[in-house]
């Protein structure tokens, strides 16, 4: 329970209507986008600036409570929730955007603006700013760094930590920190913005952030290959790749994910097929147009059953928003969703989704499967209801098993979708016991008190998903 005079404190620094602990704001943010984890904080709190934010810390480090920031909280790996309880900080108040650069080509925003927002603005500017995850309706920016967030064109244009070159931040002592800059190049010292970027909040709370953009591509072209055989589409993301082609997007759903999407979007798409590659080339017109017509030649030397290439603009939005409503079309198939997140080779991925269906079958679970096969980044999602604990304990066997299974086929635990609870008593299969080591150092150096989200990436190994009994 929070001290009254703590309480006092933090109203005296953001105004008493921006600090609440009635029960109705608390449990709306004891909770974020990952089912059957719950913990009620003592408080919520909404800093409006980068003052604020340190003044904040200064009281947390000073009681040593816990602090939690937070977006929307659209993460899946439970990296909000408040499972030491303490103080949820929401950042959607500091949403501004600072400044767009069009001499150095970048943008200075707050952390809790919408990303979709942020991007519809860029572009309204005739810039490009590339990471896009499947979130980005409501999803924050900071939210983006703090998890490394991906998204459909991470293959060809890479993820938020490839566009993040500056960072301010507030340390858990309150101190403000500036990393990077504007700068194309810079290599003094350690490169602290990049390790900051998916720290998860564990380290510091980001309160502004550098965005590197670029110019937009000048011409799109989007298609879809159909296959009756799982291989034939994973060979022809190998293919594609070999033929020195990077396309801007290049995503594959299975027979499953394909029913409930097709259901979902109403696209009338083949219901007998095994694979579907959703695949997009922008670029310079010619570029564009050879790349297309090449891939299309690879597809049907490995014997797609249908090539259909969007006519215009709508109809390939409509494909590309169907593969961005997978998570939401499978959510309708069962009072719980579980969308994970693991990694392979790209030449690894038709071996993958062999495994996963296995593992499913193994467990009598239904594990539908999408993702970016361009850079092998799958999401494995059960369909399930968090009533049936014997149902869940199968879930969760299966996904431990599905983890061992990238690693052992050269992959890794997550892609992008972060740590946090979920994942942390599988850290250690990637990154062995020096690496532990060696993060837990660092966390040691950025927050010695131990108040910044703890209990996230290094908790004990026995932590497993859990089914909250809600009070």
């Amino acid at each position: 329970m929070l001290e009254n005079q703590v309480k006092a404190k933090l109203r005296g620094i953001v105004g008493d209507a921006y600090f609440k602990d009635d029960i109705e704001t608390l449990v709306t943010h004891s909770y974020d986008g990952t089912p059957m984890l719950q913990q009620l904080p003592e408080g919520v709190i909404y800093p409006q600036n980068t003052a604020q934010v340190s003044a904040i810390m200064k009281v947390m480090s000073e009681h040593q409570i816990p602090l939690i920031s937070r977006g929307s909280g659209t993460n899946l790996c439970g990296g909000t929730v408040p499972v030491q309880g303490g103080i949820v900080m929401v950042m959607h108040r500091m949403n501004a955007i600072l400044e767009v650069d069009m001499q150095n080509l970048t943008a200075t925003v707050q952390p809790g603006i919408i990303t979709k927002t942020f991007i519809e603005h860029i572009e309204g500017l005739g810039l490009f700013y590339p990471p896009d995850p499947s979130s980005m309706a409501i999803s924050t920016i900071g939210g983006n760094i703090a998890e490394c967030s991906g998204g459909l064109r991470g293959l060809k244009y890479g993820t938020t930590k490839d566009y993040v070159i500056g960072l301010e931040c507030v340390l858990a002592s309150g101190e403000i920190m500036r990393t990077g800059g504007k700068l194309m190049k810079d290599v003094a010292g350690y490169d602290l913005t990049k390790l900051l970027i998916g720290s998860e909040g564990t380290l510091a709370v980001i309160t502004e952030a550098t965005l590197k953009l670029i110019p937009p591509p000048k011409h799109k072209k989007t298609m879809l290959a159909m296959f009756k055989d799982m291989y034939g589409a994973a060979r022809t993301v190998s293919a594609i790749i070999e033929n020195r082609i990077i396309p801007a997007t290049l995503e594959f759903m299975d027979n499953p994910t394909i029913r409930v999407v097709n259901d979902f979007a109403k696209l009338g798409l083949p219901l007998d097929m095994e694979a579907i590659l959703l695949i997009e080339q922008d670029g310079e017109f010619e570029t564009v147009e050879r790349d297309i017509a090449r891939i299309s030649e690879i597809c049907q030397e490995e014997h797609a059953d249908q090539i259909s290439i969007a006519s215009n603009q709508e109809e390939a939005l409509k494909l590309l928003t169907a593969r961005r409503s997978a998570f939401t079309a499978l959510a309708r198939l069962r009072p719980t969703t579980i969308l994970e997140d693991a990694t392979v080779p790209r030449s690894k991925i038709a071996e993958m989704v062999q495994q996963i269906n296995r593992i499913a079958k193994k467990y009598d679970v239904q594990i539908c499967t999408f993702g970016h096969a361009g850079d092998g980044n799958l999401h494995p999602t059960a369909t399930t209801d968090a009533r049936n604990h014997d149902e869940i304990e199968r879930v969760e066997a299966a996904f431990e098993e599905i983890f061992e299974e990238a690693i052992r086929l050269g992959g890794t635990i997550t892609g992008e979708h972060g740590v946090g609870l979920v994942k942390a008593p599988f850290l250690e299969w990637k990154v062995g016991s020096a690496g532990i080591a060696i993060m837990k150092n660092i966390k040691q150096g950025f927050d010695p008190l131990n108040i910044l989200n703890p209990g996230k990436m290094f908790a004990k190994e026995s932590r497993r998903r859990v089914v909250i009994d809600h009070v």
